[in-house]
């Protein structure tokens, strides 16, 4: 029985007085009536520290290391996003797909040649076919890489960058 039941039973029971039987007893009793009277007891809100954040999932064995992408995203993909919806490259511009899509998780990192300009990194996520754009550049640890990317995209994306 848990203490606040205990408690509860016990100032129940003592609210009650005696028994019957043993106040006919020879001796004149002296009855004594207590009143239990239930006053709410103010709680605090809960804190911060009362309340558990929720566990960040832990990285699966696919997340850790980025490897080449077993279904997809083909190089073609990625350069055709930057093209189309993204509009980061001119469709003029060449391109070569230098590393990747390397993948963990539901990520992929790529890096590309552009004929005239720095190579450009590019990080994406999502399904072949549903492919989004999160970030492309010279610098590609951004801070949505750093916090929601899978180990295996971070570490590719931030080798080299300080704090990260």
């Amino acid at each position: 029985m848990s203490l606040p039941a205990a408690l509860a039973a016990l100032l129940a029971l003592a609210g009650c007085g005696a028994p019957p039987e043993l106040r006919q007893s020879s001796t004149p009793a002296v009855t004594a009536t207590a009143t239990a009277t239930a006053t709410p007891t103010p709680t605090a809100p809960p804190t911060a520290v009362d309340t558990p954040a929720a566990p960040l999932p832990l990285p699966t064995p696919r997340d850790l290391v980025a490897s080449p992408c077993p279904a997809g995203p083909s190089g073609d993909r990625v350069v055709s996003l930057l093209r189309g919806a993204a509009g980061v490259l001119p469709r003029d511009v060449r391109v070569r797909v230098r590393t990747g899509p390397l993948c963990a998780g539901d990520w992929q990192y790529t890096v590309l040649e552009v004929t005239g300009h720095e190579e450009l990194q590019v990080v994406t996520r999502g399904r072949p076919s549903a492919l989004k754009l999160v970030t492309a550049g010279t610098d590609v640890c951004s801070v949505e890489v750093r916090a929601a990317g899978p180990p295996g995209i971070r570490t590719l994306a931030c080798a080299g960058t300080p704090g990260a």
